[in-house]
């Protein structure tokens, strides 16, 4: 080959070299993860004030971004790594009613409900009491006595001056704390209807505090519909050109009516109610300290890791029996199960009502925004660290955090990522996931140092549509999980699949797609656990099984062209210590818990892609 063609062809190679394994400098795809919550409430939530919470919103975002911060029960706090984005999320209903009863302040006291209220208020004991009870027996009784204290609905002779003071001061305090590039906040608030059930949503302002100050926050006073909350928001967008999203939480807990078939009021859904709740709702929290919403063993009973986190609620549906069986209320309440529910609904109204990414977020009720298991500041003040916590409140979960890809940390940017759904939930970990689909990926992308650049091109994000094949090619998907540094290995990363067959049938089916050491998959079509290394009495695990990343390029084995499909991605980690655990040993506990409050396999989930014909 003459010297000025081999030249040529090694400049070819190189810059065939560049465009595969070098990401281009002036890249247009999100290339950074950003973690936050968006569910942490202050003393002006009624049921934080009652139950003994006393920091603000400001020490909840100083908290966030990494500040020491004394908590209510007098020790200090802070995260070992601080958050890229916070949302303080207080309830709407009696919104800073609470602080401003205690006061005394005559002028609060007018109503025979405030003067109720502060009666109570004045004898619930301060949480560091409770904290720093001497018994078991004591600690018991003053929780219950916190718990007691919860701000009811009444006649407080709040009116909407003072409604719109405190939102004011609310979202005064978010942008005190946004700073873009570094720090990001959002003004918001919790719309709480709890009739016929929880059917919580937490509301997110994506604009200027021109707009956002310029009404006051929708609250189940105004309406227990749902549906009522969004018509307010539409207006809102309509009115004053800027965006505003609501995000259902703790569906879990919902008893059948998060992801119902009827409307509200019990009417058939309609292609416009799916219009408005899509375009209104593209995310849900699936995890939090409340439990896990992704799904159950009744429900997925070929999912070997269906049971996590589930909070006790079966029983509760059961309550509902008379209304509803208990199957089809769980199936109404738990993530994975709404999903199949929507690909039904998008064949018979053509629109999607239930298309929506996954987050996770705390509800933390303490403003402190902490999902480390060994770093749980508990629900409300009173389960703060103490030596009795983990016998009376192992039903709480140490979770959840939302991760966000975004081109930077700005508050538009962030916005825009969650209403593409490029978002994922973790339980705490920070995990970092990629996910995508699409037509030609190759083997060998999976190992490429330029995977997101390839996963672009190629296809599309988690959060994202596939089209339609021109014959009929199986999807391809291209995902990369990596270790939070400070955290365990991954067992192994599952894409579940959903879908409707030519009968309108629903279906699920969890592919384990990628995992450590050399286990294979057996006759059965499991593999084998992955084992564990958690020394319980010593509250510690090692890194000596699992991987540090796994990826893979997959395709589906049994797709079928005609069929409307999602897919999503589960990480789950090597065994670790629950929070439980943590507390046992360092208060010095004399017996161990063992079971599921005592070890705990964490977990990452991906936003879906979908597929429609």
């Amino acid at each position: 080959m003459r010297p000025i063609l081999a030249l040529i062809s090694i400049l070819a190679a190189v810059a065939n070299a560049a465009e595969l394994y070098s990401p281009p400098v002036r890249q247009d795809y999100p290339d950074n993860v950003y973690w936050g919550d968006t569910h942490v409430h202050t003393y002006l939530s009624g049921d934080a004030f009652g139950m003994g919470t006393r920091l603000s919103p400001d020490e909840a975002y100083r908290f966030a971004k990494g500040e020491t911060i004394r908590a209510t029960g007098g020790g200090d706090a802070r995260l070992r790594r601080p958050l890229d984005f916070l949302m303080v999320s207080d309830h709407a209903e009696n919104l800073g009613v609470a602080p401003r009863v205690a006061t005394g302040d005559p002028d609060a006291l007018k109503t025979e409900d405030s003067q109720r209220l502060f009666e109570t208020l004045s004898r619930t004991p301060a949480v560091s009491d409770v904290l720093g009870a001497k018994s078991l027996e004591e600690y018991t009784a003053g929780n219950e006595t916190l718990g007691k204290s919860k701000t009811p609905r009444g006649d407080y002779g709040i009116d909407d001056d003072f409604r719109l003071d405190v939102w004011r001061s609310i979202v005064e305090s978010a942008e005190k704390y946004n700073d873009p590039g570094r720090f990001t906040t959002f003004a918001g608030y919790e719309y709480s209807s709890g009739s016929p059930a929880m059917l919580h949503r937490n509301v997110m302002f994506a604009g200027a505090p021109e707009h956002t100050m310029s009404r006051r926050p929708f609250s189940a006073y105004d309406s227990s519909n749902p549906e009522d909350l969004w018509a307010h928001l539409e207006r809102y967008r309509q009115e004053t050109g800027s965006d505003v999203i609501s995000i259902p939480h703790n569906s879990n807990l919902s008893r059948g009516n998060t992801f119902a078939t009827v409307s509200y009021d019990g009417e058939p859904l309609t292609r416009d109610y799916a219009r408005i709740r899509s375009s209104i709702e593209p995310i849900v929290e699936v995890t939090q300290i409340k439990g896990d919403s992704e799904t159950l063993p009744s429900l997925s009973p070929d999912d070997e890791f269906a049971e996590h986190e589930t909070w006790g609620n079966f029983s509760a549906l059961k309550g509902l029996a008379a209304e509803m069986p208990p199957e089809e209320a769980a199936k109404r309440s738990y993530v994975r199960s709404g999903l199949k529910t929507g690909l039904g609904l998008a064949a018979e109204l053509g629109v999607n009502p239930y298309k929506f990414g996954m987050i996770g977020s705390t509800d933390s009720h303490t403003g402190l925004a902490t999902a480390d298991e060994d770093n749980f500041w508990g629900k409300m003040g009173a389960i703060e660290p103490s030596p009795y916590r983990r016998m009376t409140q192992a039903i709480y979960a140490s979770a959840g955090y939302a991760a966000v890809w975004a081109t930077e940390n700005t508050r538009e940017a962030i916005f825009a990522a969650m209403k593409r759904r490029e978002v994922y939930a973790t339980t705490g970990p920070r995990i970092t996931l990629r996910f995508f689909g699409g037509w030609d990926y190759e083997s060998d992308d999976a190992v490429s140092p330029n995977l997101a650049g390839i996963g672009y091109r190629k296809g599309v994000p988690m959060g994202g549509d596939l089209a339609r094949p021109p014959d009929g090619t199986a999807p391809r998907f291209l995902l990369r999980a990596v270790k939070d540094p400070d955290g365990a290995n991954l067992d192994r990363v599952q894409v579940i699949k959903g879908w409707r067959d030519a009968n309108g049938e629903l279906h699920e089916k969890v592919h384990d797609v990628a995992w450590s050491g050399d286990r294979t998959i057996g006759e059965d079509g499991k593999l084998p656990p992955v084992g564990s290394t958690v020394d319980v009495k010593a509250a510690s695990y090692l890194n000596s099984i699992g991987s540090p990343t796994l990826a893979t390029t997959w395709t589906d084995p049994d797709f079928d062209r005609s069929e409307s499909a999602f897919y999503y991605v589960r990480v789950l980690q090597i065994p670790t210590p629950r929070w439980t655990t943590y507390d046992a040993k360092f208060y010095g506990a004399e017996e161990f818990q063992q079971g599921p409050t005592a070890v705990i396999q964490e977990r990452a989930y991906s936003s879906p892609i979908w597929y429609t014909p």
